[in-house]
């Protein structure tokens, strides 16, 4: 009979115990999970200019854009061919903001004269308000700039090369450099900007809704102590049925 109650108490403690961990799992899980890649397959009908070295144009075609790693400030965006196997371009992309969101993926041309290869100037994902205006190399943003007569976010030229050299991971080589260029804009007559004065920022109320770039750690130890709790209330029980 004591060997009877013994197991039917050690059975409820391991039902109540995998109980706890799936609510565990199903919590913690998305709690640490990664910024998605937001993937998107686009489609354009004309000619298409990327940040590369020079002027780097794809032709009209089916293209991948995807994000690779998020920062607070800086985001790397990659770009593919339709399959995926060949990568043209790891552009550093910086958060712009839009007051209206949509369904639908928006990408922004810097508009060119008639015949000329739009450049693309910002990728906005479906129901994000957050979008990731691309920057150029300085020789490349001076021209799209005049053109345009739009201001244009640059890095070096010196660096380009990093946009069209493999990566696969934010810590490749490449990437690292790209996070750590120093990054301004130029305006249409060759002058010098800061980003506060070209990339949008949010209106006062909506400073709430800034891009997630704090640590789960907290969120997780809190659940952690929850848990325990939980636990040995569960135990308690178990111990007097």
């Amino acid at each position: 009979m004591l060997n009877r109650q013994v197991s039917k108490r050690v059975n409820r403690a391991v039902i109540y115990a995998c109980g706890i961990a799936a609510l565990a799992i199903s919590v913690a899980i998305p709690a640490s999970a990664q910024t998605p890649s937001k993937k998107t397959t686009v489609t354009f009908n004309m000619p298409v200019e990327i940040p590369g070295v020079g002027a780097q144009v794809l032709p009209a075609g089916t293209y991948v854009f995807r994000l690779m790693d998020s920062q607070s400030d800086r985001n790397i965006v990659q770009v593919f061919n339709k399959d995926e196997s060949h990568i043209y371009a790891t552009i550093l992309a910086v958060p712009n903001y839009r007051l209206r969101a949509t369904d639908k993926t928006v990408m922004t041309f810097a508009e060119r004269a008639a015949g000329s290869p739009q450049a693309i100037r910002a990728w906005f994902y479906p129901g994000d308000n957050w979008g990731q205006e691309f920057v150029y190399p300085k020789a490349r943003a001076v021209y799209i700039a005049k053109l345009a007569n739009i201001p244009v976010l640059y890095i070096p030229d010196e660096v380009a090369s990093n946009i069209v050299a493999p990566a696969t991971t934010p810590d490749d080589a490449p990437v690292v450099a790209l996070k750590r260029v120093p990054l301004k804009a130029v305006t249409p007559t060759g002058d010098d900007l800061e980003l506060a004065a070209v990339v949008a920022q949010p209106p006062a109320r909506q400073v709430a809704r800034l891009p997630k770039t704090a640590s789960n750690v907290p969120l997780i130890l809190m659940l952690g102590l929850l848990f325990m709790t939980v636990g040995g209330s569960l135990y308690k029980l178990c111990d007097q049925a």
